[in-house]
């Protein structure tokens, strides 16, 4: 089918798969997913200079205090032509606990893309604004969207529109 040059495909870790970013690359898109924080990107976080880092973007586009992105010299065989890697760097929220893979009082989060640019910090921001894509369906599933209790196409349908004039009152 046709798609936009210009259309991204974003997700989480669980989209970091061979096979589905070359079906997305295959059809011409763009894509941005999360990584995780395997033995080989961990050591390639650790080795950037302080220099490497800049300030991550808020969900308004601003510098956020505390938080900054890198993009990561790896080498990423077997994924797709052109993929970059590109590191948030974060002091976790008071009361967060930290976790074994956190370094030096600092959250890492990792994803892989494969857009062009030199504004990590605004693709970065991009792809975290999938999380409210994210809550989204988690708010639809809880407000009857789980589960279409209908056998007919005609009458799902109308609960489905009736699911989303729901979530949009919400």
């Amino acid at each position: 089918g046709f798609a936009h040059p210009g259309t991204l495909v974003r997700c989480d870790s669980a989209g970091a798969t061979h096979a589905f970013l070359d079906a997305v690359v295959a059809r011409g898109l763009l894509f941005s997913v999360g990584c995780d924080l395997s033995g080989r990107v961990r050591e390639a976080i650790l080795a950037l200079q302080k220099s490497a880092w800049v300030p991550a973007l808020d969900a308004l586009g601003v510098p956020r205090d505390g938080a900054w992105v890198a993009e990561l010299g790896i080498d990423l065989p077997g994924w797709p032509q052109g993929t970059r890697a590109i590191c948030r760097r974060e002091i976790p929220h008071p009361g967060a606990q930290l976790s074994f893979t956190d370094h030096d009082g600092h959250r890492f989060q990792v994803m892989l893309t494969n857009q062009k640019g030199g504004r990590i910090a605004r693709l970065e921001q991009i792809h975290r604004c999938r999380a409210s894509i994210e809550d989204s369906i988690r708010c639809a599933k809880a407000s009857g969207l789980r589960n279409m209790p209908f056998h007919g196409f005609p009458k799902n349908e109308a609960w489905l529109q009736l699911v989303l004039l729901g979530i949009d009152l919400v």
